[in-house]
């Protein structure tokens, strides 16, 4: 059933957004799902927990919302309206389709790696799941926190490439078949001697095999479960290395400093520094993106635009 909404009205604190680029994101698929730990949504609503857009001065914005965790609409409509609190200006000059792309994956990249994560100067890091877009903004933002080496690791020739052409020291390969012995000698040949951070999407198998590179009081960050949503430590090697597991969640973070962090990727983004793969794909044909992005056909970022040609600023 097809179900026409009007069009949003902005109330008291609230600005009018003209949405030029908006993500299709893991989170959007569960949250709509019902599978996200946020619960069932209420439904009719219009997902989309991100955007970019205009104002109506034409100041360039970011914005989140809450669709699919709250009652409320999202970012994937021609117009919607938001906190006035929430949005974030952004460069004049910057591609919004690359700042859609990037969004709160790249936050949850930088705060992962910085924040919970305690990157150092000259630390060695290993990205799991380096061809997407948390591990894509990870390895550069790795390099630009100061890593001495980043390794990455990725399931398909295509993600291996891409990780290699973003600055990756060293990329390995996953396979469905690897145990975790198999995983970890073949990460350990990777290295330059033992790994000071990883951040880890995936949780599962790579993740256990991970900690056995780590070097003594060494730290895995732990903020996604695409690999499986159970990973077989053992206590050996967590004793043994005095490791730190830790946990990460964008929900963690106030909306000043999820507004100070896109402010900072933005301008990375704007300056060429800062990247991520996507296509775009007219608001008219979201359906099908949806299907793709929702059944893992997907292999880059799915941004949604309008259907009618805007400029990008």
């Amino acid at each position: 059933m097809v179900v026409v909404r009007s069009a949003p009205v902005a109330g008291a604190g609230q600005v009018t957004v003209t949405v030029t680029a908006a993500p299709i994101t893991p989170l959007d698929v569960l949250c709509a799902s019902g599978t996200s730990y946020f619960g069932t949504p209420g439904l009719p609503y219009v997902p989309g927990v991100q955007g970019v857009g205009t104002l109506d001065d034409g100041t360039a914005v970011w914005f989140p919302t809450d669709a699919g965790m709250r009652p409320g609409d999202g970012s994937m409509a021609e117009v919607v309206t938001v906190p006035a609190a929430d949005v974030v200006p952004l460069p004049a000059d910057v591609d919004h389709r690359l700042v859609a792309a990037l969004g709160l994956s790249a936050v949850a990249a930088w705060q992962a790696l910085t924040w919970r994560g305690e990157l150092l100067p000259g630390e060695q890091v290993l990205v799991l799941g380096g061809g997407g877009v948390v591990g894509q903004a990870a390895i550069q933002l790795a390099r630009l926190a100061g890593a001495r080496r980043v390794i990455a690791a990725c399931r398909s020739a295509a993600a291996r490439e891409r990780a290699h052409r973003l600055g990756a020291d060293a990329v390995v390969a996953l396979h469905d078949t690897d145990d975790v012995a198999t995983l970890a000698r073949r990460l350990q040949d990777a290295t330059d001697g033992p790994v000071d951070l990883v951040l880890d999407p995936l949780f599962g198998i790579p993740a256990a095999a991970s900690l056995r590179t780590l070097r003594r009081g060494g730290r895995l960050v732990n903020l996604g479960s695409a690999a499986g949503e159970i990973a077989p430590l053992d206590s050996a090697t967590l004793r043994s290395g005095s490791l730190r597991v830790l946990g990460y969640t964008n929900t963690e973070l106030s909306a000043a400093e999820k507004s100070a962090t896109m402010r900072y990727l933005a301008g990375h983004a704007a300056a060429g520094r800062l990247v991520a793969d996507h296509d775009c794909v007219p608001l008219s044909e979201i359906g099908a993106a949806w299907t793709a992005q929702a059944g893992g056909v997907a292999t880059r970022r799915l941004v949604v635009v309008p259907s009618s040609p805007l400029r990008k600023d």
